[in-house]
């Protein structure tokens, strides 16, 4: 039986030659999406109606 041999040159690419747009691309789509959503939640949430504070408020006037 025959064996393949690996004809296809490979050149390394330097340090200096990497320019990682596509890298750049898919962080700058990530952070507009998080700022459309933050400005969505902010609109829905917050514009016209009064702050929402969670948590439990318990009434002190009273007690004593």
């Amino acid at each position: 039986m025959g064996q393949a041999t690996d004809t296809v040159e490979r050149t390394e690419i330097g340090h200096d030659e990497f320019d990682p747009i596509g890298t750049l691309a898919l962080i700058m789509v990530y952070f507009a999406i998080l700022v459309a959503l933050w400005l969505f939640m902010y609109f829905v949430e917050f514009l016209g109606n009064d702050p929402t504070v969670t948590g439990a408020v318990v009434p002190v006037v009273g007690l004593i």
